[in-house]
C-alpha cells in the first residue's frame, strides 16, 4: 500500500497530465484517469452547460456532480472551491456571488492553477483568484468563507478527516458546504482498489458512504443533507484492464455500489468545535 505522500504525488502527476487532455477523454474515463471507455461516453460527470456562468474553456469534464447548483450561493458571498481545476465551478460561483463577492479556487497542481488563471484572465474577473495549495492545509485564514464547494476531489485525498477539519476552520460560523464526491456501499475487489490508476480515477480512493457522512458529523457540522445521489457504473472495457472475467462477475454480483453523492452541511452559528471549544 502506498503512503499518503506517494498517493498525493500520484494525483499531482496524473492531474498535471489531465490538465492537457481534452474534455471528451476525461468524460469517458474515471475522473480523467487512463483507460477511457468506448462503451460509455459520460461515466461520472454531469452536464454543466445549462448553468449560468458556465465557461467551456474551464470545463474539463472531471466532476461527478453539480455542487454549485445546490450550494445556495448568495450575492456578495465569499466562496472557496476545493480542487478547483481549470476553474469551472469558480466561474459558476462567480455568477452567483456577483461583483461584490469573492471566489477562491485552491488546487495543488501547478498546471491546473496556470490553466485556471488563464481562463480568469480571458473573462476579466478581478474577484476570482486561484491559489496553489493542499486542501488539507488551505492557504486561507479561518472564518473567511460563506460557502465551500468541491467536485469529486475529496476521494483523491488520503486524509479526508483533515480536509473536513479544514473546511470547518475556513467557514464562517453559520456558513455551509455543498460537496459532490464518490463513495462506496460494499467493498471493492482488492485488485481494483490496489491499482494506482483507479486511485487517480476517483474510485479506489473512495470510502464507505456511512463513514463519509460520519466524518462530517464528527467534525462538528450540522444540517447534514444528501442533496443528490446517483449510481456510477464502470463499464466492462475499463474493468477488463484490471480484473479477469470471473472477478468482474463476482464484483457485479457482490452488491457493491459506487455512488456520486452531493452532500450539504452547516458550521454551527456558535462555531463550537467537536472538542468542546467555542468562539
Amino acid at each position: 500500500m502506498q503512503t499518503e505522500q506517494e498517493l498525493k504525488e500520484l494525483v499531482r502527476r496524473k492531474y498535471s497530465e489531465i490538465a492537457l487532455q481534452d474534455k471528451e477523454t476525461n468524460m469517458s474515463s474515471c475522473c480523467g484517469s487512463g483507460g477511457c471507455s468506448t462503451e460509455v461516453y459520460n461515466i461520472m460527470s454531469d452536464d454543466y452547460t445549462k448553468m449560468e456562468g458556465y465557461n467551456a474553456d474551464a470545463d474539463l469534464g472531471l466532476g461527478c456532480g453539480l455542487p454549485t447548483e445546490f450550494a445556495q450561493i448568495k450575492e456578495g458571498d465569499t466562496v472557496i472551491d476545493l480542487g478547483s481545476g481549470a476553474g469551472n465551478d469558480c466561474f459558476i460561483a462567480r455568477k452567483a456571488t456577483g461583483e461584490k463577492g469573492k471566489v477562491i479556487g485552491i488546487d495543488f497542481t501547478e498546471a491546473m492553477i496556470e490553466k485556471a488563471r488563464a481562463n480568469a484572465e480571458k473573462v476579466g474577473f478581478n474577484n476570482v483568484e486561484f491559489r496553489q495549495g493542499d486542501i488539507e492545509k488551505m492557504p486561507v485564514t479561518a472564518n473567511v468563507a460563506d460557502v465551500v464547494v468541491s467536485n469529486c476531489v475529496l476521494n483523491l485525498v488520503p486524509n479526508k478527516d483533515g480536509v473536513f477539519k479544514e473546511i470547518f476552520r475556513v467557514l464562517k460560523p453559520g456558513g455551509h458546504f455543498s460537496i459532490s464526491d464518490v463513495v462506496l456501499v460494499g467493498n471493492l475487489p482488492d485488485k481494483l482498489r490496489n491499482v494506482a490508476e483507479m486511485y487517480a480515477g476517483c474510485i479506489s480512493g473512495a470510502i464507505q458512504k456511512d463513514d463519509y457522512l460520519a466524518l462530517i458529523q464528527a467534525n462538528g457540522f450540522t444540517n447534514i443533507t444528501l442533496q443528490k445521489e446517483k449510481a456510477i457504473v464502470v463499464p466492462d472495457d475499463i474493468l477488463n484492464q484490471y480484473l479477469g472475467a470471473e472477478d468482474i462477475a463476482a464484483f457485479k454480483n457482490s452488491g457493491t455500489g459506487i455512488y456520486s453523492i452531493t452532500v450539504f452541511a452547516k458550521k454551527p452559528e456558535a462555531c463550537c468545535t467537536p472538542g468542546g471549544g467555542c468562539c
